[in-house]
């Protein structure tokens, strides 16, 4: 149940920040370097660790969080390191490579969300001492681990229409929404009884020391085995119906605060803590009808010929001639054309911005002037306008997205499980 966040997910602002505050632990590790672990053909260094580790360390100081002792955030990290660079290795070689442009692109993302130009960002960064060539090879690496877990998430299965109707028909579909965060401790796919037992004792030794008072972030940091450990655990909002049966069961029956008893998964045993709860809200909005009269330019019709039919249909209709009957023999639209240019009950943004533009400016009957897209040229006479209740649709494709997340969820842990149970790894640490 691991949270694999979106692409557009690159880096957050806290740890941009942390970077730059602990540039110079980077320059001081550089001096000690040594390698910490061996994964496949490629090593991760002390330098690299000690700066991960710094990110940590800053980012949860500036919360005021209590974090484990130094050792147990070093095997996080190195954890994290090495899964990581396994990624990239895989995405490599399944022919990802993110050019330079994209990665400028990002560069320039991160840069103005700090209120910066991508110069002033390498700038403070190497002010405070950091490599802006390395930093620049993590976003890279970051976002080829994150197309990597797109293309597999891609290979699942299609949701069908039966699976939406079966969730929607259950009596578990309530749209309620769960705050979550998680501690796995993890055991491997073919694990011996010894194994097990050992994850079940880890697993009873953290629900002793939460019961003791130990925060929830805090032994998710010093225990947890899934990608978001460092994060304190934290999955955020799901909703209860994406996921699987023996989660929702056990979440279910909690309050806000509470942590669930541990859940046995493919994947090892589990610790839910649920943060916060929020229903989903009916889905309201605003429908319109409209009659629609365009004429696109064609190799016998260039733009301004265009542009000069549509002003002078607009003044017939204008002049009292019938929208409908000028729409049927004139309008290119072939959606709209022989039903009068008729466009029945839509909502907003429907057919694109620029036509959103020209309706919003209407009054029911009122004719707008003609505009142009990049279809052609048009105008349009808002009919009507309508509150619509469409928590119906919406829940529909609430329920479609759910299982969609669920399905890519379990098929990416899946893999990425499976990538780091087979493959060569030496910890020097």
């Amino acid at each position: 149940m691991s949270a694999t966040s979106s692409i557009s997910k690159i880096m957050t602002l806290s740890m941009l920040a942390v970077s730059l505050a602990f540039g110079s632990v980077w320059a001081q590790s550089q001096r000690l370097d040594r390698i910490v672990a061996l994964v496949e053909e490629d090593v991760i260094l002390q330098s690299e660790l000690d700066a991960a580790v710094a990110m940590i360390q800053m980012q949860f100081d500036s919360q005021q969080q209590s974090l484990p002792p130094r050792r147990v955030l070093e095997e996080q990290m190195l954890e994290r390191l090495i899964r990581t660079r396994l990624e990239v290795q895989r995405a490599e070689q399944t022919g990802i490579r993110v050019s330079d442009t994209d990665l400028d692109r990002a560069l320039e993302q991160i840069a103005g969300q700090n209120q910066m130009t991508l110069r002033q960002l390498r700038q403070a960064m190497e002010a405070d001492g950091l490599d802006f060539l390395e930093f620049r090879r993590q976003i890279r690496e970051e976002i080829m681990s994150q197309q990597l877990r797109s293309r597999v998430a891609r290979s699942m299965d299609d949701i069908t229409e039966t699976e939406i109707d079966i969730l929607l028909a259950s009596d578990r579909f309530s749209g309620a929404e769960y705050d979550l965060s998680q501690i796995m401790i993890a055991v491997p796919e073919s694990a011996t009884p010894q194994q097990v037992q050992e994850a079940a004792a880890t697993t009873q030794t953290v629900l002793d020391e939460l019961a003791g008072g130990l925060a929830f972030s805090a032994a998710a940091m010093a225990y947890s085995q899934a990608p978001d450990a460092l994060e304190g655990g934290a999955v955020g909002w799901r909703n209860l119906n994406a996921l699987p049966p023996m989660f929702a069961d056990a979440l279910s029956a909690l309050q806000p605060g509470e942590v669930s008893e541990p859940i046995r998964t493919p994947a090892g045993f589990l610790i839910v803590r649920v943060n916060d709860i929020r229903e989903q809200a009916e889905v309201i909005v605003k429908e319109y009808q409209v009659r629609h009269l365009m004429i696109e330019p064609t190799e016998l019709l260039d733009i301004r010929d265009v542009e000069r039919r549509v002003a002078d249909l607009h003044q017939r209709v204008a002049a009292g001639e019938p929208f409908e009957e000028l729409a049927r023999r004139h309008s290119t639209d072939e959606t709209s054309a022989n039903i009068g240019g008729l466009l029945n009950w839509f909502p907003a943004d429907t057919y694109g911005r620029d036509f959103q533009f020209e309706l919003s400016r209407l009054e029911i009957g009122e004719l707008s002037q003609p505009f142009q897209t990049e279809m052609g040229w048009h105008f349009i006479r808002l009919e009507a306008v309508r509150e619509a209740d469409r928590t119906v649709e919406a829940m529909r494709e609430a329920a479609r997205e759910m299982l969609m997340s669920q399905k890519a969820e379990e098929t990416v842990d899946r893999f990425l499980r499976r990538l780091r149970d087979e493959a060569y790894v030496e910890v020097r640490l």
